[in-house]
This record gives C-alpha cells, structure tokens and sequence, in this order.
C-alpha cells in the first residue's frame, strides 16, 4: 500500500519538476492551475474504476470548497483510460492539503484494486485569447 501513495506522490512530483516557474503566456485573468489526472484501469475493472473515481469524485466536491471543479472523461478508443480534468487554487494546495485528505488516502489504498498502476499527474494554466 505504501508503493500505491509514494507511486502517487512521485507521478505528480515529477510531473511538477518539468515545468517551467512561469510563462508569459500566462495571464493574471487565469487563477489557478488546471490539474489533468489520467488512469490506466486494469482489463475488466472498468466499470468498478469509473464507479469508485466517481465516488472519490462526489466526495471532493462536497468536502473539499477548494476544488473548482472536476470533469471525468474517458477515452473515445481505450475504455481503460479515465481522465479528471480538476481545477485548483495551486499547485502546492493539490499535492499537499488534497493529497493528505482521508479520503483521497482511501482511495489510493484501494487503487491497486482496480487500476493498473499510478496515474499520470500533469498541471497546466490556464492561457486566455488563444
């Protein structure tokens, strides 16, 4: 189980490490970072992953006034990659506050369950007039 929370905490590390600290391309009229999580389901658990990263989904947006909001996609040729599409004040608040809730412990103890390993993290901003 601890493989499952360090797997996590090092997906999204590295993917943070890559990025440069700012861009110009950035505009203060988009707050926040765009945080894209993608899982890879196990052949035949996909129903029961779709059900539980719903479930973990509900539970954010209740309890967590932070979020701004999280889509769940799946791909249009791999039924086995889900994609949340989540919207957070910061970096530093998603992979520390976030990470450290009940319930997203929970859910990672249970992953292995159901997913075929850690999920990919990326963190984007937002960029305005295209």
């Amino acid at each position: 189980m601890k493989f499952w929370l360090t797997a996590f905490l090092a997906a999204a590390i590295v993917s943070c490490s890559s990025m440069p600290a700012s861009s110009s391309q950035v505009t203060s009229r988009a707050p926040g970072v765009v945080v894209l999580v993608t899982y890879s389901v196990q052949p035949g658990q996909e129903q029961k992953a779709l059900t539980e990263i719903s479930k973990l989904v509900e539970t954010v947006l209740a309890s967590e006034p932070e979020c701004g909001g999280i889509e769940i996609i799946r791909s249009a040729s791999d039924n086995s990659k889900i994609t949340l599409i989540e919207r957070w004040p910061s970096q530093e608040l998603f992979l520390g506050p976030h990470m450290q809730q009940p319930h997203i412990q929970a859910f990672i103890n249970s992953a292995s369950s159901f997913l075929a390993g850690p999920p990919d993290i990326s963190f984007w901003h937002p960029v305005s007039g295209g």
